[in-house]
């Protein structure tokens, strides 16, 4: 990889990946410290709702990037694209292509699979630590954990979720109501929700969203119905820190138990906080992960 040079290139653009090209932006693009490269989760949600980690780039670049298929990247029709493998190589495209030879990975949610994925196929050098946001690593894990979040709604959305996932009628104005009341207490508790979580929802990559993990966040219909790389964490070799809320989605019972796996690895919970817990427990969150990045530097 060729040395960094982060004042040569554009602060904003696209870079030409398998299947189209993908939009990158660099904030903080003169600053000192060593890169940080946010990958952002849906699969297909865009980084709009990530845009609070712009703050660090006071200390050091903060690269963001929307996947192929949703946000401002371009959108493909052809399901083959959607695979693990072909997001690693885009993963690795854009960090040869931003010259990124050391750099911090920031994953949220599908992102922390996608950079767990990254280190364990591709083995890459320069890869200073791995902050793992909402950590989706486990479907199995994370059906079980939805299914109890769910069993703690009223009983009659429970009975609309029951029967819909019968009928296969997701787009009823009943099963979206119910996702509505699941995302508002466990994806972002904040009310009204902040423009940029609204902006990633607006922009979100239906199409791969739907092929990969299916119609909501506790129904899986998707091609990722069997992933699970938690028996090979401990492959990892770099440090990472592994947070969560106390009411996400990643439960921290899960959490914990992938940070388990890992040894040497640490975890943080922001209390009354879920799945976008950079938003809810934004001070907090930037005090957090600020911290671990300069002691792993």
């Amino acid at each position: 990889m060729e040395k960094q040079n982060f004042t040569s290139l554009p602060s904003e653009g696209f870079i030409e990946v398998t299947g189209g090209k993908v939009w990158y932006r660099i904030v903080g693009q003169r600053q000192p410290g060593i890169p940080v490269l946010v990958i952002h989760g849906g699969p297909g949600a865009p980084h709009d709702y990530l845009e609070p980690l712009e703050k660090w780039a006071d200390e050091r670049p903060v690269i963001f990037y929307d996947q192929l298929g949703c946000g401002n990247s371009e959108m493909p029709s052809d399901s083959s694209l959607w695979t693990v493998e072909r997001f690693v190589e885009e993963l690795e495209m854009v960090r040869n292509h931003l010259k990124l030879e050391k750099v911090h990975l920031f994953g949220q949610s599908w992102g922390t699979m996608l950079a767990v994925e990254y280190m364990l196929r591709r083995k890459p050098d320069g890869v200073v630590s791995m902050v793992l946001a909402a950590p989706y690593l486990n479907t199995a894990m994370w059906e079980h954990d939805q299914a109890e979040w769910v069993r703690q709604l009223p009983g009659e959305l429970q009975q609309v979720i029951v029967d819909t996932e019968k009928t296969g009628q997701y787009d009823s104005p009943a099963y979206q109501e119910a996702m509505s009341v699941f995302y508002a207490k466990h994806v972002c508790r904040l009310d009204p929700w902040p423009d940029c979580v609204n902006r990633a929802f607006e922009k979100m990559g239906l199409e791969v969203y739907h092929h990969m993990w299916g119609p909501s966040e506790f129904t899986m219909t998707g091609t990722l119905k069997s992933a699970d790389l938690t028996k090979d964490l401990s492959r990892i070799k770099v440090p990472v820190l592994f947070t969560c809320g106390e009411f996400d989605e990643s439960t921290p019972a899960s959490v914990q138990y992938f940070q388990s796996k890992l040894p040497g690895s640490s975890m943080y919970v922001f209390k009354g906080a879920s799945h976008m817990h950079q938003l809810e427990s934004e001070e907090e969150f930037h005090r957090v992960v600020r911290a671990f990045i300069k002691e792993k530097e």
